[in-house]
């Protein structure tokens, strides 16, 4: 009687808590919604950042669309859409249509183009400083922190092609299955590892934690596999290579791959108020996990988008990662049969405006979160949702956004004069 007492005390104590949160995050949202400013949550601390509690997030009353972009001292210069690049109208006219829900569950869509941000709109959850859950993004965002590790010194272009196993010095090579010492660095970032487990196998090795700390997350996954292929090996987008290769980040970096990649990758590009999740094992999350805000996700893009410079006002324009990495993780390495291609984490397929066509590299993760990269336009979209799928957001950009941005000769609108 005691312990059920306690558990309805707690559940309305959640309950309170959840509607106090609701109520104080609507009176927020009115008032600055009065001034014009974008939208906020006040009193953010780090507890508060997580995929549970962003389901908590009320809609936005009204949509914040703005052209000319806050100056917020972030290292992100703004500009104005249609006078810094692109046309003002057919993006507003757009922005409605998000607002009016035909598009999905949109919570926040970012324009920048030739240097600056010069489009930035919050929609339902989407607020300016809530770091949106990111899904598979968080892949993309390890391939990086991998070629920040050869930018200092503590892993070799070369040893991309060298097997996992000879990173990972805890793991007892007699019991892992046939091949998997076989599995190179490169070969993980490419979803082309060649592991296959039994769903059911791998909920069951789930309830032994314990086997799944430190390397013994990588030891049950060679462990337990199926034998493993000879290269080349077919593609399958899963967790396990992602989780190898944060893995190998852990064993090469000096301290720790979380102190590494929060000091190295994040600190450097101003990036403070974010989620990281911890994986069984205790190291960050690789296949999912993260939360960024969507300024942040713009940098991560900035980043592919400049070669591997950070390219931030107000920053020291350091070379982060080395530009022939780049090159490669956002190279079609692999190309399925929809001429969808991957390389390290990192998407690719061309974007068709009318005749012509654009190279996009991108990250994408469940629910609709997407860093859209277009080199020759010098264009990246940033896009976060909360879809029960991906939503339509990666065919309709090339035919509601794109053509802002280009004119019927293929100049960068905005920049042809």
């Amino acid at each position: 009687m005691h312990l059920k007492a306690t558990i309805m005390k707690n559940a309305l104590a959640t309950s309170l808590s959840t509607l106090i949160v609701f109520i104080g995050l609507t009176s927020l949202l009115s008032a600055q919604e009065a001034n014009g400013l974008a939208p906020e949550i006040a009193n953010l601390t780090a507890e508060d950042v997580s995929y549970a509690w962003e389901q908590n997030i009320p809609d936005l009353t009204t949509p914040y669309v703005s052209t000319t972009p806050e100056n917020r001292d972030d290292g992100i210069q703004v500009g104005e859409l249609g006078v810094d690049g692109g046309k003002k109208q057919p993006i507003l006219e757009f922005a409605d249509e998000i607002a009016d829900g035909d598009h999905g569950e949109i919570d926040s869509f970012l324009l920048y183009q030739n240097g600056r941000l010069l489009f930035e709109s919050y929609y339902r959850r989407g607020r300016i400083n809530y770091p949106h859950y990111q899904m598979s993004i968080t892949k993309s965002y390890t391939a990086l922190a991998i070629g920040r590790a050869i930018a200092l010194g503590h892993l070799t272009r070369e040893q991309l092609d060298q097997p996992v196993v000879d990173f990972l010095k805890d793991l007892d090579q007699t019991k892992l299955a046939s091949g998997a010492a076989s599995i190179t660095l490169a070969e993980a970032m490419n979803m082309r590892s060649g592991i296959r487990l039994d769903p059911e196998e791998v909920s069951e090795l789930r309830r032994a934690s314990d086997l799944f700390r430190g390397q013994g997350h990588v030891q049950a996954y060679l462990e337990h596999s199926a034998s493993i292929p000879p290269f080349p090996r077919e593609f399958k987008y899963q967790g396990f290579d992602p989780s190898m290769t944060m893995q190998v980040l852990e064993a090469v970096v000096p301290g720790s791959a979380r102190d590494f990649i929060e000091t190295e990758l994040l600190g450097k590009m101003g990036i403070t108020n974010f989620g990281w999740q911890d994986d069984v094992s205790g190291l960050p999350k690789s296949a999912a996990g993260s939360s960024m805000r969507s300024r942040d996700m713009l940098k991560w893009g900035m980043l592919v988008l400049n070669n591997g410079r950070i390219g931030i006002n107000n920053l020291d324009d350091e070379q982060l990662i080395p530009n022939d990495f780049i090159e490669q993780a956002t190279s079609r390495l692999y190309t399925n049969p929809q001429e969808t291609s991957y390389g390290y984490f990192w998407w690719g397929h061309d974007m068709q405006v009318g005749d012509d066509a654009f190279n996009c590299i991108s990250g994408r993760g469940a629910g609709g979160q997407f860093i859209v990269i277009l080199p020759e336009l010098d264009l990246i979209a940033i896009v976060t949702s909360h879809n029960q799928g991906m939503g339509p957001m990666l065919s309709t950009i090339p035919e509601r956004v794109l053509p802002a941005f280009v004119d019927g000769d293929d100049a960068i609108v905005g920049l042809e004069d």
